[in-house]
Protein backbone atom coordinates (compact mmCIF):
# COMPACT_ATOMS: atom_id res chain seq x y z
CA UNK A 1 0.00 0.00 0.00
CA UNK A 2 2.51 2.66 0.80
CA UNK A 3 4.98 1.31 -1.96
CA UNK A 4 1.55 2.26 -4.54
CA UNK A 5 1.02 5.37 -2.53
CA UNK A 6 4.23 7.16 -2.62
CA UNK A 7 4.22 6.05 -6.58
CA UNK A 8 1.14 7.56 -6.92
CA UNK A 9 2.40 10.73 -5.18
CA UNK A 10 5.39 11.20 -7.70
CA UNK A 11 3.33 11.12 -10.71
CA UNK A 12 -0.19 13.13 -9.51
CA UNK A 13 2.31 15.56 -8.17
CA UNK A 14 4.07 15.95 -10.80
CA UNK A 15 0.67 16.12 -13.39
CA UNK A 16 -0.66 18.55 -11.10
CA UNK A 17 2.08 21.17 -10.88
CA UNK A 18 1.19 21.79 -14.73
CA UNK A 19 -2.96 22.17 -13.75
CA UNK A 20 -5.90 -4.58 10.31
CA UNK A 21 -8.89 -4.30 14.57
CA UNK A 22 -8.80 -7.51 12.51
CA UNK A 23 -10.22 -8.21 9.20
CA UNK A 24 -11.00 -4.65 6.96
CA UNK A 25 -14.49 -4.01 6.80
CA UNK A 26 -15.93 -4.78 3.52
CA UNK A 27 -17.08 -1.23 2.27
CA UNK A 28 -14.01 1.13 1.63
CA UNK A 29 -16.03 4.01 2.61
CA UNK A 30 -17.91 3.79 5.96
CA UNK A 31 -18.43 6.72 8.08
CA UNK A 32 -18.88 7.66 11.72
CA UNK A 33 -19.89 10.52 12.70
CA UNK A 34 -22.53 12.43 15.44
CA UNK A 35 -25.39 10.19 15.48
CA UNK A 36 -27.75 13.07 13.89
CA UNK A 37 -25.39 13.75 11.38
CA UNK A 38 -28.01 16.13 9.54
CA UNK A 39 -28.69 18.01 12.03
CA UNK A 40 -25.31 18.35 13.77
CA UNK A 41 -23.97 19.11 9.94
CA UNK A 42 -26.60 22.16 9.82
CA UNK A 43 -25.17 23.86 13.15
CA UNK A 44 -21.29 22.83 12.75
CA UNK A 45 -18.67 23.19 10.27
CA UNK A 46 -17.44 19.80 9.36
CA UNK A 47 -14.29 18.32 10.52
CA UNK A 48 -12.89 15.17 8.39
CA UNK A 49 -10.26 12.99 8.85
CA UNK A 50 -9.72 9.61 6.60
CA UNK A 51 -8.82 6.17 8.04
CA UNK A 52 -7.89 2.79 7.23
CA UNK A 53 -10.73 0.03 7.02
CA UNK A 54 -10.73 -1.10 10.87
CA UNK A 55 -13.36 -3.76 11.62
CA UNK A 56 -16.74 -2.44 12.91
CA UNK A 57 -15.49 -3.12 16.55
CA UNK A 58 -12.81 -1.49 16.10
CA UNK A 59 -14.65 1.60 14.25
CA UNK A 60 -16.93 1.85 17.08
CA UNK A 61 -14.50 2.33 19.67
CA UNK A 62 -13.35 5.26 17.65
CA UNK A 63 -16.52 6.18 17.57
CA UNK A 64 -17.03 5.95 21.32
CA UNK A 65 -13.78 7.85 22.73
CA UNK A 66 -12.89 9.88 19.71
CA UNK A 67 -15.47 10.93 17.56
CA UNK A 68 -18.80 11.18 20.26
CA UNK A 69 -16.67 12.85 22.80
CA UNK A 70 -15.42 15.21 20.54
CA UNK A 71 -18.39 16.71 18.99
CA UNK A 72 -20.06 16.90 22.09
CA UNK A 73 -17.39 19.02 23.42
CA UNK A 74 -17.89 22.32 21.71
CA UNK A 75 -20.51 23.75 19.06
CA UNK A 76 -18.19 24.66 16.32
CA UNK A 77 -17.24 21.42 14.46
CA UNK A 78 -18.59 17.82 13.56
CA UNK A 79 -16.13 15.50 13.47
CA UNK A 80 -16.41 12.99 10.69
CA UNK A 81 -14.16 9.79 10.02
CA UNK A 82 -14.10 7.35 7.04
CA UNK A 83 -13.07 4.29 7.10
CA UNK A 84 -11.46 3.54 3.67
CA UNK A 85 -9.22 -0.05 2.69
CA UNK A 86 -7.44 2.74 0.17
CA UNK A 87 -6.92 5.25 2.03
CA UNK A 88 -2.85 5.58 1.37
CA UNK A 89 -4.34 5.90 -2.45
CA UNK A 90 -7.07 8.34 -1.97
CA UNK A 91 -5.09 10.33 -0.11
CA UNK A 92 -2.24 10.75 -2.60
CA UNK A 93 -5.22 11.14 -5.19
CA UNK A 94 -7.44 14.05 -2.94
CA UNK A 95 -4.38 15.80 -1.48
CA UNK A 96 -2.55 16.22 -5.23
CA UNK A 97 -5.60 17.91 -6.25
CA UNK A 98 -5.94 19.73 -3.32
CA UNK A 99 -8.33 18.68 -1.42
CA UNK A 100 -8.98 15.52 0.78
CA UNK A 101 -9.70 15.48 4.50
CA UNK A 102 -8.44 17.97 7.21
CA UNK A 103 -6.53 15.56 9.03
CA UNK A 104 -4.36 13.18 7.04
CA UNK A 105 -3.51 9.85 7.97
CA UNK A 106 -0.36 8.16 6.58
CA UNK A 107 1.25 5.00 6.52
CA UNK A 108 4.21 6.61 8.24
CA UNK A 109 7.43 9.49 7.85
CA UNK A 110 8.56 8.02 4.33
CA UNK A 111 5.04 8.31 3.43
CA UNK A 112 5.14 11.79 4.38
CA UNK A 113 8.12 13.27 2.87
CA UNK A 114 6.71 13.78 -0.54
CA UNK A 115 3.37 15.13 0.19
CA UNK A 116 5.54 17.65 2.54
CA UNK A 117 8.00 18.31 0.04
CA UNK A 118 4.92 19.26 -2.73
CA UNK A 119 3.68 21.65 -0.06
CA UNK A 120 0.60 19.42 0.45
CA UNK A 121 0.86 19.26 4.38
CA UNK A 122 1.74 22.27 6.86
CA UNK A 123 4.15 22.42 9.42
CA UNK A 124 3.17 21.67 12.50
CA UNK A 125 5.31 23.69 14.23
CA UNK A 126 3.35 26.40 15.89
CA UNK A 127 1.03 23.50 16.95
CA UNK A 128 3.92 21.59 18.99
CA UNK A 129 4.77 24.85 20.10
CA UNK A 130 1.14 25.07 21.58
CA UNK A 131 1.01 21.76 22.87
CA UNK A 132 4.67 20.78 23.96
CA UNK A 133 4.47 17.75 21.69
CA UNK A 134 8.47 17.89 21.25
CA UNK A 135 8.69 18.04 25.06
CA UNK A 136 6.33 15.13 25.23
CA UNK A 137 6.46 12.59 22.53
CA UNK A 138 9.31 9.93 22.29
CA UNK A 139 11.89 12.07 20.42
CA UNK A 140 12.86 9.72 18.24
CA UNK A 141 9.86 9.67 16.61
CA UNK A 142 9.06 12.83 16.83
CA UNK A 143 12.07 13.56 14.65
CA UNK A 144 11.25 10.74 12.39
CA UNK A 145 7.83 13.62 11.38
CA UNK A 146 10.35 16.04 10.84
CA UNK A 147 11.32 17.05 6.76
CA UNK A 148 13.79 19.57 6.86
CA UNK A 149 13.78 20.71 10.29
CA UNK A 150 10.00 21.38 10.48
CA UNK A 151 7.44 18.98 11.76
CA UNK A 152 4.72 17.54 9.52
CA UNK A 153 3.44 14.38 11.00
CA UNK A 154 3.27 12.56 14.24
CA UNK A 155 2.73 9.31 15.03
CA UNK A 156 -0.30 7.49 17.17
CA UNK A 157 1.66 4.97 18.82
CA UNK A 158 5.00 2.93 19.27
CA UNK A 159 5.09 -0.33 17.44
CA UNK A 160 7.56 -3.16 17.19
CA UNK A 161 8.47 -6.59 17.31
CA UNK A 162 8.64 -9.16 19.58
CA UNK A 163 7.78 -12.46 20.75
CA UNK A 164 3.91 -13.28 21.91
CA UNK A 165 4.07 -16.59 24.28
CA UNK A 166 1.55 -19.04 25.69
CA UNK A 167 2.19 -19.29 28.78
CA UNK A 168 0.21 -22.64 29.19
CA UNK A 169 2.11 -23.82 26.38
CA UNK A 170 5.27 -23.06 28.16
CA UNK A 171 4.33 -24.33 31.57
CA UNK A 172 2.82 -27.54 30.19
CA UNK A 173 6.18 -28.66 28.65
CA UNK A 174 8.62 -27.45 31.33
CA UNK A 175 9.89 -24.59 29.02
CA UNK A 176 10.97 -21.17 30.41
CA UNK A 177 10.71 -17.43 28.07
CA UNK A 178 13.42 -17.41 26.34
CA UNK A 179 15.86 -14.74 26.45
CA UNK A 180 18.84 -15.89 24.35
CA UNK A 181 18.54 -17.02 20.67
CA UNK A 182 20.03 -20.28 21.65
CA UNK A 183 17.35 -20.53 24.36
CA UNK A 184 14.57 -19.50 21.99
CA UNK A 185 15.90 -22.02 19.03
CA UNK A 186 16.52 -24.50 21.61
CA UNK A 187 12.62 -24.44 22.65
CA UNK A 188 11.94 -24.60 18.86
CA UNK A 189 13.35 -27.58 17.67
CA UNK A 190 12.15 -29.40 20.86
CA UNK A 191 8.51 -27.96 19.66
CA UNK A 192 8.76 -29.20 16.02
CA UNK A 193 9.79 -32.50 17.48
CA UNK A 194 6.37 -32.92 19.54
CA UNK A 195 4.55 -31.50 16.34
CA UNK A 196 3.73 -28.33 16.86
CA UNK A 197 4.83 -25.19 15.32
CA UNK A 198 8.29 -23.87 16.05
CA UNK A 199 6.56 -20.19 15.54
CA UNK A 200 3.74 -19.71 13.89
CA UNK A 201 3.36 -16.48 11.40
CA UNK A 202 2.31 -15.85 7.74
CA UNK A 203 1.98 -13.26 4.76
CA UNK A 204 -0.70 -14.99 2.92
CA UNK A 205 -2.79 -12.06 1.66
CA UNK A 206 -0.04 -9.79 2.10
CA UNK A 207 3.34 -10.11 1.01
CA UNK A 208 4.76 -7.24 3.29
CA UNK A 209 4.98 -9.28 6.49
CA UNK A 210 7.83 -9.98 5.36
CA UNK A 211 9.33 -6.43 5.81
CA UNK A 212 8.43 -7.76 9.34
CA UNK A 213 11.32 -10.45 9.91
CA UNK A 214 13.63 -8.36 7.52
CA UNK A 215 13.38 -5.52 10.35
CA UNK A 216 13.30 -7.59 13.22
CA UNK A 217 16.96 -9.41 12.08
CA UNK A 218 18.47 -6.38 11.14
CA UNK A 219 18.01 -4.75 14.78
CA UNK A 220 18.88 -7.82 16.62
CA UNK A 221 21.80 -9.24 13.93
CA UNK A 222 23.05 -6.39 12.06
CA UNK A 223 22.32 -4.16 15.41
CA UNK A 224 20.95 -0.73 15.71
CA UNK A 225 24.35 0.82 14.67
CA UNK A 226 25.26 -0.77 11.64
CA UNK A 227 21.56 -0.06 10.21
CA UNK A 228 21.84 3.67 11.30
CA UNK A 229 24.94 3.59 9.13
CA UNK A 230 23.44 2.50 6.23
CA UNK A 231 20.06 4.70 6.68
CA UNK A 232 22.55 8.13 6.73
CA UNK A 233 25.18 6.75 4.22
CA UNK A 234 28.29 6.04 6.22
CA UNK A 235 28.07 2.55 5.15
CA UNK A 236 26.67 0.24 2.17
CA UNK A 237 23.81 -2.42 2.81
CA UNK A 238 25.92 -5.09 1.71
CA UNK A 239 28.03 -5.23 4.31
CA UNK A 240 29.15 -8.32 6.51
CA UNK A 241 27.01 -7.76 9.74
CA UNK A 242 23.87 -7.02 7.30
CA UNK A 243 24.55 -9.92 5.34
CA UNK A 244 25.14 -11.83 7.94
CA UNK A 245 21.74 -10.90 9.15
CA UNK A 246 19.60 -11.97 5.94
CA UNK A 247 21.23 -14.99 5.96
CA UNK A 248 20.62 -15.73 9.48
CA UNK A 249 16.90 -15.01 8.21
CA UNK A 250 17.11 -17.97 5.52
CA UNK A 251 18.21 -20.23 7.50
CA UNK A 252 15.20 -19.76 9.87
CA UNK A 253 13.05 -20.32 7.12
CA UNK A 254 14.70 -23.10 5.62
CA UNK A 255 14.64 -24.69 9.16
CA UNK A 256 10.77 -23.99 9.33
CA UNK A 257 10.93 -21.37 12.40
CA UNK A 258 8.61 -18.82 10.73
CA UNK A 259 5.38 -21.35 10.28
CA UNK A 260 7.77 -24.31 7.96
CA UNK A 261 5.78 -24.73 4.78
CA UNK A 262 3.00 -22.81 6.07
CA UNK A 263 4.24 -19.44 6.16
CA UNK A 264 2.86 -18.51 2.44
CA UNK A 265 -1.15 -20.37 3.83
CA UNK A 266 -1.85 -18.07 7.09
CA UNK A 267 -2.51 -14.58 8.02
CA UNK A 268 -2.27 -13.18 11.59
CA UNK A 269 -5.59 -13.75 12.46
CA UNK A 270 -5.07 -17.37 11.62
CA UNK A 271 -1.85 -17.55 13.07
CA UNK A 272 -2.57 -15.72 17.21
CA UNK A 273 -5.43 -18.18 16.82
CA UNK A 274 -3.03 -21.36 16.44
CA UNK A 275 -1.49 -19.35 19.24
CA UNK A 276 -4.20 -19.89 21.47
CA UNK A 277 -5.43 -23.44 20.62
CA UNK A 278 -1.87 -24.65 21.79
CA UNK A 279 -0.53 -25.77 18.54
CA UNK A 280 2.87 -23.80 19.25
CA UNK A 281 4.41 -22.01 21.69
CA UNK A 282 5.36 -18.99 19.92
CA UNK A 283 4.03 -15.69 17.49
CA UNK A 284 6.92 -13.97 16.62
CA UNK A 285 5.10 -10.46 15.37
CA UNK A 286 4.57 -6.97 15.42
CA UNK A 287 2.70 -5.82 18.82
CA UNK A 288 -0.18 -4.22 16.94
CA UNK A 289 -1.21 -8.08 16.74
CA UNK A 290 -2.52 -7.79 20.20
CA UNK A 291 -5.74 -6.48 18.61
CA UNK A 292 -6.54 -9.83 16.96
CA UNK A 293 -5.69 -12.04 19.73
CA UNK A 294 -8.92 -10.68 22.13
CA UNK A 295 -11.22 -12.86 19.68
CA UNK A 296 -9.57 -15.76 20.48
CA UNK A 297 -7.60 -15.52 23.91
CA UNK A 298 -11.26 -16.08 26.02
CA UNK A 299 -12.37 -17.95 28.50
CA UNK A 300 -10.37 -19.73 30.33
CA UNK A 301 -7.11 -18.99 27.49
CA UNK A 302 -7.95 -15.58 28.73
CA UNK A 303 -4.58 -14.90 30.49
CA UNK A 304 -2.26 -17.27 28.64
CA UNK A 305 -0.78 -15.17 26.43
CA UNK A 306 2.00 -12.58 27.17
CA UNK A 307 5.03 -10.92 25.02
CA UNK A 308 8.67 -10.47 25.73
CA UNK A 309 10.75 -8.74 23.74
CA UNK A 310 12.92 -10.78 20.95
CA UNK A 311 16.83 -11.91 22.21
CA UNK A 312 19.57 -10.24 20.85
CA UNK A 313 21.77 -12.27 17.97
CA UNK A 314 25.09 -10.34 18.88
CA UNK A 315 26.80 -9.78 22.25
CA UNK A 316 27.07 -6.09 21.51
CA UNK A 317 23.64 -5.13 20.83
CA UNK A 318 21.70 -4.65 24.42
CA UNK A 319 18.88 -6.20 25.37
CA UNK A 320 16.03 -5.39 25.52
CA UNK A 321 16.08 -3.39 22.49
CA UNK A 322 13.27 -3.26 20.26
CA UNK A 323 12.35 -2.70 16.53
CA UNK A 324 11.21 1.23 16.11
CA UNK A 325 8.07 1.50 14.32
CA UNK A 326 4.58 3.17 14.37
CA UNK A 327 0.79 2.10 12.89
CA UNK A 328 0.54 5.10 11.63
CA UNK A 329 0.84 9.22 11.71
CA UNK A 330 -1.48 12.45 11.32
CA UNK A 331 -1.19 15.52 9.83
CA UNK A 332 -2.98 18.75 8.34
CA UNK A 333 -3.81 18.87 4.49
CA UNK A 334 -2.58 22.34 3.40
CA UNK A 335 -5.95 22.89 2.24
CA UNK A 336 -8.30 22.43 4.91
CA UNK A 337 -10.02 25.92 6.02
CA UNK A 338 -9.97 24.23 9.93
CA UNK A 339 -6.35 23.84 10.64
CA UNK A 340 -6.48 24.49 14.00
CA UNK A 341 -9.54 22.36 14.99
CA UNK A 342 -7.42 19.43 13.37
CA UNK A 343 -4.45 20.26 15.57
CA UNK A 344 -6.48 20.06 19.07
CA UNK A 345 -8.26 16.39 17.37
CA UNK A 346 -5.00 15.22 17.07
CA UNK A 347 -3.73 17.05 20.20
CA UNK A 348 -6.45 14.77 22.14
CA UNK A 349 -4.76 11.25 20.47
CA UNK A 350 -1.54 12.01 21.84
CA UNK A 351 -2.79 12.14 25.52
CA UNK A 352 -2.66 9.58 28.37
CA UNK A 353 -5.92 9.92 28.69
CA UNK A 354 -6.35 8.83 25.40
CA UNK A 355 -4.28 5.70 25.21
CA UNK A 356 -5.93 4.48 28.38
CA UNK A 357 -9.77 4.85 27.71
CA UNK A 358 -8.83 3.55 23.98
CA UNK A 359 -6.32 0.52 24.98
CA UNK A 360 -9.56 -0.48 27.28
CA UNK A 361 -11.35 -1.35 24.31
CA UNK A 362 -8.87 -1.43 21.39
CA UNK A 363 -5.62 -3.04 22.61
CA UNK A 364 -2.71 -3.41 20.18
CA UNK A 365 -2.87 0.10 18.45
CA UNK A 366 -3.21 2.99 20.43
CA UNK A 367 -0.01 3.01 22.40
CA UNK A 368 0.61 6.44 22.14
CA UNK A 369 4.25 7.48 22.22
CA UNK A 370 4.50 9.44 25.20
CA UNK A 371 8.04 9.72 26.83
CA UNK A 372 6.01 10.22 30.06
CA UNK A 373 3.20 7.02 30.39
CA UNK A 374 2.91 6.84 34.41
CA UNK A 375 -0.66 8.59 33.67
CA UNK A 376 -1.96 5.67 32.10
CA UNK A 377 -4.13 3.82 34.66
CA UNK A 378 -4.20 -0.08 33.25
CA UNK A 379 -5.99 -1.05 36.98
CA UNK A 380 -9.66 -1.81 35.43
CA UNK A 381 -9.01 -2.56 31.92
CA UNK A 382 -8.85 -6.23 30.63
CA UNK A 383 -6.27 -8.81 30.74
CA UNK A 384 -5.03 -8.40 27.24
CA UNK A 385 -5.40 -4.06 27.10
CA UNK A 386 -3.25 -4.63 30.61
CA UNK A 387 -0.52 -6.34 28.48
CA UNK A 388 -0.31 -4.52 25.63
CA UNK A 389 -0.10 -1.23 27.97
CA UNK A 390 2.61 -3.14 29.98
CA UNK A 391 4.34 -3.79 27.08
CA UNK A 392 3.80 0.19 25.04
CA UNK A 393 5.35 1.48 28.89
CA UNK A 394 8.54 -1.38 28.25
CA UNK A 395 9.23 -0.48 24.72
CA UNK A 396 8.60 3.29 25.88
CA UNK A 397 11.71 2.89 28.74
CA UNK A 398 13.88 1.66 26.32
CA UNK A 399 13.29 3.71 23.31
CA UNK A 400 14.14 6.51 25.70
CA UNK A 401 17.40 4.31 26.96
CA UNK A 402 18.38 4.47 22.89
CA UNK A 403 17.67 0.93 22.96
CA UNK A 404 16.29 0.63 19.54
CA UNK A 405 16.19 -0.30 15.98
CA UNK A 406 14.55 0.27 12.75
CA UNK A 407 11.37 -0.68 11.32
CA UNK A 408 11.40 -0.38 7.93
CA UNK A 409 8.21 0.59 6.73
CA UNK A 410 8.61 3.69 8.92
CA UNK A 411 12.35 4.79 8.09
CA UNK A 412 13.68 3.10 5.01
CA UNK A 413 12.38 4.84 1.24
CA UNK A 414 9.52 2.96 -0.99
CA UNK A 415 12.33 1.24 -3.22
CA UNK A 416 14.57 0.22 -0.36
CA UNK A 417 11.63 -0.79 1.49
CA UNK A 418 10.44 -3.21 -1.43
CA UNK A 419 13.95 -5.06 -1.87
CA UNK A 420 13.48 -6.28 1.83
CA UNK A 421 9.68 -7.07 1.62
CA UNK A 422 11.57 -9.23 -1.43
CA UNK A 423 13.73 -10.96 1.53
CA UNK A 424 11.59 -13.89 0.07
CA UNK A 425 13.66 -14.67 -2.66
CA UNK A 426 16.89 -15.22 -0.59
CA UNK A 427 14.73 -17.79 1.77
CA UNK A 428 13.77 -19.73 -1.70
CA UNK A 429 17.24 -19.55 -3.23
CA UNK A 430 16.30 -17.01 -5.75
CA UNK A 431 18.89 -14.50 -4.73
CA UNK A 432 21.64 -14.96 -2.42
CA UNK A 433 21.69 -12.33 0.35
CA UNK A 434 24.72 -10.55 -1.08
CA UNK A 435 22.68 -9.99 -4.56
CA UNK A 436 19.54 -8.68 -2.18
CA UNK A 437 21.52 -6.19 -0.63
CA UNK A 438 23.87 -4.93 -3.83
CA UNK A 439 19.76 -4.07 -5.27
CA UNK A 440 19.69 -2.31 -1.68
CA UNK A 441 22.60 -0.32 -2.09
CA UNK A 442 21.59 0.14 -5.78
CA UNK A 443 17.84 1.60 -4.81
CA UNK A 444 18.77 3.39 -1.70
CA UNK A 445 21.56 5.58 -3.08
CA UNK A 446 18.92 6.92 -5.52
CA UNK A 447 16.50 7.74 -2.78
CA UNK A 448 19.17 9.01 -0.59
CA UNK A 449 20.29 11.66 -3.28
CA UNK A 450 16.91 12.92 -3.97
CA UNK A 451 16.46 13.18 -0.26
CA UNK A 452 14.23 10.62 0.38
CA UNK A 453 15.44 9.02 3.70
CA UNK A 454 13.33 10.37 6.78
CA UNK A 455 15.22 11.60 9.46
CA UNK A 456 16.73 8.94 11.48
CA UNK A 457 17.25 9.00 15.16
CA UNK A 458 20.57 7.84 16.41
CA UNK A 459 20.30 4.55 18.76
CA UNK A 460 22.49 4.64 21.95
CA UNK A 461 25.28 2.06 20.82
CA UNK A 462 26.33 5.21 17.79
Amino acid sequence: MKKLGLLLITSILAFSTFISCGQNSKDENLSQGNGDTKAASSKKEQLTMWFWGADPGCQNAMKNVLIDKYNASQDNYELKVEFRNTVDKDISVALAAGQGPDIVYGSGPSFVMPLADAGKLISLDKYSEKYGWKDRILTPLYESGTVKGSLYSVPNSISTMGIFYNKKVLKDNGWTEPKTIAELEKIMDEAMAKGLYASVTGNKGWKPVNENYASLFLTHFAGPETVYNCLTGKEKWNNPRVVEAIEKSAEWYKKGYLAGKDYVNLNFSETIQLLANEKSPFFIGPSIGFQWAAPFFTKDKAENLAFIPFPSGKDDINYPTYTLGTACTFSINTASKKQDAAAEVINTMLTPEFMQEMTAVWPGYWGTPLKDLSKVDDSNMPYMSKEYVKTIKAVSEAINNGNFGYYDNVFFPAATQQVFIDIETVWNGQNTASQLMDKADAEFSKEFEKGLVPPIPVPLNK
